[in-house]
């Protein structure tokens, strides 16, 4: 009998992976990473707007601001004119923001930079917040039609959330932990395309292990990066030292 972590990677071997990217600082002050972004040939899955530390007292991070924002539009513009999904950051602060203030910034992502869909960050992860999770993304997709929605546990969920995003980040943390992760037996069930990895603090050296474990775990999107949090910074805000290089590692699945 075939155990459900065998089928998994036996499905995530046989698959391409693609590129995440959950967010660069602004474009003002990055603009070297989001303009790598429009090189052509990246396979880039999808690439999140908006996002950032928390910037509000409540500790709300991100979000479409006050405003369009002429060096957002400028950044967007190229990806979507290529074919890049464009999702807009949403904080839903483990379930505890308001309808309204979620709905309020999807709205203004799609005013301004007409997003494909949205990252859920933040999101809760156990049954308890399955309803309420359920409820906002029949939401979204009542404001746009086919939205794609990421929901970012950072950690495995109950299987039921499963239902209600297109794709789970089912880990993001740094390779410390990320080596000796493991995932839930549920995910075998399900295609690796359903499945995002953001992994932050991999050594150069390690990157053929951190694909090996995102393959053996049936992840079919990653984002991994030399950056740390260390000092409190933000992992995600610049481009690995190593782009090219994890870039040229993306592609088909090792065949058995």
């Amino acid at each position: 009998m075939i155990s459900p972590g065998y089928r998994r990677a036996l499905a995530a071997r046989k698959a391409p992976l693609r590129l995440a990217v959950p967010g660069f600082a602004h474009p003002l002050v990055a603009p070297a990473e989001w303009g790598g972004l429009q090189r052509a040939g990246l396979p880039l899955d999808w690439v999140a707007i908006g996002g950032g530390a928390p910037v509000e007292p409540d500790g709300t991070s991100g979000g479409p601001g006050a405003r369009q924002d002429p060096y957002w539009l400028s950044a967007v513009v190229p990806l979507r004119t290529s074919g890049v999904r464009v999702l807009g950051h949403l904080d839903v602060r483990h379930g505890t923001r308001s309808f309204g203030e979620l709905l309020s910034d999807a709205q203004r992502y799609l005013n301004w930079y007409r997003v494909d869909g949205f990252t859920l960050a933040r999101c809760p992860d156990d049954e308890a917040g399955l309803s309420g999770t359920r409820r906002m993304a029949g939401a979204l997709r009542t404001l746009l039609d086919g939205a794609y929605l990421v929901l970012s546990h950072s950690s495995h969920p109950s299987p039921g959330y499963a239902d209600v995003g297109d794709q789970l980040v089912t880990y993001a943390g740094s390779w410390s932990g990320y080596r000796w992760s493991r995932a839930a037996e549920w995910t075998a069930d399900h295609p690796p395309e359903r499945f995002c990895h953001l992994v932050h603090g991999v050594p150069r050296t390690h990157l053929d292990e951190a694909l090996r474990v995102a393959r053996w775990q049936g992840a079919g999107t990653v984002y991994f990066t030399d950056r740390t949090d260390r000092d409190a910074l933000d992992p995600w805000e610049s481009l690995p030292g190593y782009w090219d290089d994890f870039v040229s590692r993306i592609g088909p699945g090792v065949s058995e």
